[in-house]
C-alpha cells in the first residue's frame, strides 16, 4: 500500500504549539503529553499538570510507555505488535483528526487492555475513525505496580486517575483537532473496558464523558482494600523495604517489575485464596483496580445499578469464546483434565471450577449439558469466558438497564467470526474483534490479533462493526435495538450479523450470587 506523508498543520494546545504529521489525509499527533512525568518527585503520586513548553513540540512519534512487565504470559503476547519504548515521560496519547480545521467531531477516546500490567497506545491506529469523520485518542496510562500498588498512605488507583487526566485534556483541547468536547465516548478492551467499567461508578469521572463502549471487561473486576495492602505488603516484603510510600517511591521501576514477576510465579504455584485472595487467585492479577473508599468508594457495579452512569449511553459485550485466546496459546486447552475440573482451589488453581466459585459437580453437570461434545478445556475455556466476560457484561448492561432511569441507553453485543488459523481452536478469541472494530482487517498481521485473521478475513463484517462504533460515538445508537430487562436484545457480528434475544438466559442463572 502507498502511502502518503507530509507535515501537518500546527494545533495550539494549552501547554504550547504541536506539529504531527498528515497520512494519506488522516492528521496525526504522537506522543503527546497530557500530565507530567511521573517519577521523581511525582512517583507513586496522582497525576500532576504537564508543564508548558516554548517553540513548537514535535509531535511526530510515538511517545514512551509506563513500565510494564510481559502482558498476560508471553503465550499471548505473541498476538500482540512491538509495544514502544519505556521511560519516565509516560503519560502521553495520540491522536487521529481528519482535519484540525473543522469543529464539533465526535470523539472516542481508547483505553488499552494489557492485564493491568502492560499497554501501549502504539498498538493502535486510529486512523479509520478519522477517515470516518470522527477524532480517535489513544492513551497511555500507569498499569501494574506504578498504577495500582496500594498503600496506606498513598493514593490510590493512580493509573484510574491517569485516565481522567487524559479525559481531562481532552476536554480542554480537542477542540483544536476538531473534536466535540461535549460528545466524548471512552471505548476500550479488556483491562480497558474494566477501568471504565469502573469509571462508570466513579463520582470523579461523572460528567467526564457522554458515551462508554466496552469490549471484554465490565465492571467487576475491582478487589477490596484488604488484599490490595496485603499484596503490598508481599511486594515490599519481596525487595526488603516497609510499604510507605517514602520507601516504595525511591525503589527503580526495574526492582519493582522484577519483584512482581517473583510474585506472579508464586501465585501460580500457590493459589492459595487465604493467603492471596478470592478475586486475585481467580484473576492472576495481583495489581489491579482497588475499592479503596475513596477514588473507588464502593464496588462500581452496585454504584451503576443505584444510577451513576445515568447520563451514559453503554454498549458492552464480549466475544463467543474469549478466554480460549489463553488457552489455545499455550496449550492447554487439549491438556486439561476432568481431575483439574473437580480439584481443589490450592492444587489446580484457575484449571478449576471451585476458583471461579461454582459449586464445582453440579456446575459441571450442568456445563457438560449445555455442551455435550465438548471437551474439558473447552469446558473450562466456557467457565473462565463466563467469569471474566459474558456474566460481568451482562451483570452492568442489567444494572444500567435498570438504573438510567430514562434518561440515557443500553446496547449489548457479541463478536462470534472465529478464527480459521490453527484449525479454529481459537474460536471468536479475546482481542480478535479489535482489527474489525478499527476497521484495519487489511493491515495483515502486524497488528493487534493481525495473526488470527486468516487470509481473507470478512472486510464487510468489519465495515458493518466500525460504522456501528461511529453511529454510537455520533448519537448513542450503535444500529440497533437497545438492551432492556424484557427482552435483552444483543446484536451477534458474525458472518451474517444477526438481532439476538436472550441468548445466555441460563449462564445468567446459573452465576447468579456468584458473578
Amino acid at each position: 500500500m502507498l502511502v502518503h506523508e507530509a507535515l501537518a498543520p500546527l494545533v495550539t494546545v494549552r501547554q504550547g504549539r504541536l506539529r504531527g504529521i498528515v497520512t494519506d489525509g488522516v492528521h496525526v499527533f504522537r506522543g503527546v503529553p497530557y500530565a507530567a512525568p511521573p517519577f521523581g518527585p511525582n512517583r507513586l503520586r496522582p497525576p500532576r499538570p504537564v508543564a508548558a513548553w516554548t517553540g513548537v513540540r514535535e509531535a511526530t512519534a510515538d511517545g514512551h510507555i509506563a513500565p510494564q512487565s510481559n502482558p498476560a504470559g508471553s503465550d499471548a503476547a505473541a498476538f500482540l505488535p512491538p509495544g514502544g519504548v519505556e521511560g519516565e515521560d509516560c503519560l502521553n496519547l495520540n491522536v487521529w483528526t481528519p482535519d484540525p480545521g473543522t469543529a464539533g467531531l465526535p470523539v472516542l477516546l481508547w483505553i488499552t487492555g494489557g492485564a493491568f500490567e502492560a499497554g501501549s497506545a502504539a498498538w493502535y491506529d486510529g486512523s479509520r475513525f478519522a477517515r470516518d469523520g470522527a477524532v480517535c485518542v489513544a492513551i497511555n496510562y500507569r498499569p501494574g505496580v506504578e498504577g495500582f500498588l496500594h498503600l496506606r498512605d498513598a493514593v490510590a488507583n493512580r493509573g484510574l486517575l491517569d485516565q481522567l487526566a487524559a479525559l481531562e485534556w481532552v476536554h480542554d483541547n480537542i477542540a483544536s483537532f476538531g473534536g466535540d468536547p461535549g460528545n466524548v465516548t471512552v471505548f476500550g478492551e479488556s483491562a480497558g473496558a474494566m477501568s471504565i467499567g469502573v469509571l462508570l461508578g466513579m463520582p470523579l469521572a461523572a460528567g467526564q464523558f457522554r458515551g462508554a463502549i466496552l469490549e471484554s471487561g465490565a465492571a467487576q473486576h475491582v478487589m477490596p482494600a484488604i488484599d490490595a495492602l496485603r499484596m503490598g505488603e508481599h511486594l515490599a516484603a519481596k525487595i526488603g523495604r516497609p510499604p510507605t510510600l517514602d520507601a516504595m517511591s525511591g525503589v527503580p521501576w526495574q526492582r519493582l517489575l522484577a519483584a512482581l514477576g517473583e510474585i506472579k510465579s508464586e501465585l501460580l504455584a500457590d493459589p492459595d485464596p487465604e493467603r492471596w485472595g478470592v478475586e486475585i487467585v481467580a484473576s492472576s492479577m495481583p495489581f489491579h483496580p482497588v475499592v479503596d473508599g475513596d477514588v473507588v468508594p464502593a464496588p462500581p457495579i452496585g454504584r451503576i445499578a443505584a444510577g451513576s452512569a445515568a447520563g451514559v449511553d453503554v454498549l458492552v459485550g464480549t466475544n463467543a469464546d474469549d478466554w480460549r485466546l489463553f488457552l489455545a496459546a499455550s496449550g492447554m486447552l487439549s491438556r486439561v483434565t476432568d481431575q483439574a475440573l473437580v480439584g481443589p482451589v490450592e492444587r489446580f488453581g484457575g484449571l478449576s471450577f471451585a476458583a471461579y466459585g461454582l459449586p464445582t459437580d453440579s456446575a459441571l453437570a450442568a456445563y457438560r449439558a449445555a455442551r455435550p461434545n465438548a471437551e474439558p478445556g473447552e469446558l473450562l475455556a466456557a467457565v473462565q469466558t463466563d467469569w471474566w466476560c459474558r456474566v460481568p457484561a451482562i451483570r452492568l448492561a442489567d444494572a444500567h438497564a435498570a438504573g438510567v432511569g430514562g434518561t440515557s441507553r443500553t446496547h449489548m453485543y457479541e463478536f462470534a467470526w472465529p478464527s480459521p488459523v490453527a484449525g479454529g481452536q481459537f474460536g471468536a478469541c479475546h482481542g480478535l474483534e479489535i482489527p474489525f472494530v478499527f476497521d484495519t482487517v487489511d493491515a495483515g498481521p502486524g497488528q493487534m490479533f493481525g495473526n488470527l485473521l486468516g487470509d481473507e478475513p470478512p472486510r464487510e463484517l468489519a465495515r458493518q462493526i466500525h460504522a456501528a462504533w461511529v453511529s454510537f460515538a455520533r448519537t448513542g445508537d450503535p444500529g440497533w435495538p437497545a438492551y432492556d430487562l424484557g427482552r435483552r436484545a444483543i446484536m451477534r457480528f458474525d458472518a451474517e450479523p444477526r438481532l439476538v434475544d436472550d441468548p445466555y438466559a441460563w449462564e445468567r442463572r446459573i452465576w447468579e450470587g456468584i458473578r
